[in-house]
């Protein structure tokens, strides 16, 4: 079986040299490119299962890549970039980037991601109706929710919450993602809405709501539900 293809596009060479020989380690085929452009050639040439993407490319804006990919690929996206401003990771979450990197980062967050990132793509392939985390369960299908086998009650609008986070497990869901998906077009800008209801989830679903592992916040951007 072929291993997953991981396309790293990024004109800094210190980086592609930190970078190759990392995922190579782990079994990944790595391809490379310095440049926009290059990179949405070779994309469109390689189909690579997952994509490592700066934003401060020399001939355009990384966000045009993210946005040339959208238009024909689902293939997971991560941006790994500099830019440590909130929206600048709303504004490449939104346009379609399931994961975003602060330079600089560790090895090991980065390989984390990654698996997470490559899990959903099999995931999303093949459907599974039950997602399990430590001692949480959730059946999409009898729409039931569990915590070390007890069943949980969940009101219609908790769950739909809990739903799309786990739809999007290991994947940061920005605010507007959430407002739009569990709320409709009626819940934009109503940021507060997701903090009452995220605040009942964890209530009803974390050990310690005050320290929780399962929803984890992602500041000025959204919230991620755990996937490792």
């Amino acid at each position: 079986m072929s291993q997953p293809a991981i396309l790293i596009v990024e004109d800094e060479t210190s980086l592609r040299r930190f970078l190759v020989p990392i995922l190579s380690a782990q079994g990944y085929s790595v391809l490379s490119a310095v440049s926009a452009s290059e990179g949405i050639a070779m994309a469109r040439s390689h189909n690579p299962d997952l994509v490592l993407l700066d934003l401060g490319l020399p001939d355009l804006d990384g966000l045009a890549v993210l946005r040339a990919m959208r238009e024909w690929s689902r293939r997971p996206v991560i941006i790994i970039s500099a830019r440590s401003q909130e929206r600048e990771k709303v504004r490449a979450l939104d346009a379609g980037a399931d994961d975003y990197l602060t330079k600089p980062f560790g090895a090991a967050e980065l390989l984390a991601r990654i698996r997470v990132a490559l899990r959903h793509t099999v995931q999303t392939s093949a459907p599974q109706s039950v997602f399990t985390l430590a001692g949480l369960r959730v059946d999409l299908d009898r729409r039931e929710v569990s915590v070390d086998g007890e069943l949980v009650r969940l009101t219609p609008i908790e769950y739909r919450l809990l739903e799309a986070l786990v739809r999007r497990a290991g994947r940061v869901a920005t605010h507007q993602q959430l407002l739009t998906e569990v709320w409709g077009p009626g819940g934009e800008g109503q940021n507060h809405y997701l903090r009452i209801y995220m605040a009942q989830l964890r209530k009803k679903l974390e050990a310690d709501p005050n320290r929780p592992s399962f929803f984890l916040t992602e500041p000025g951007v959204g919230y991620r539900l755990s996937g490792e």
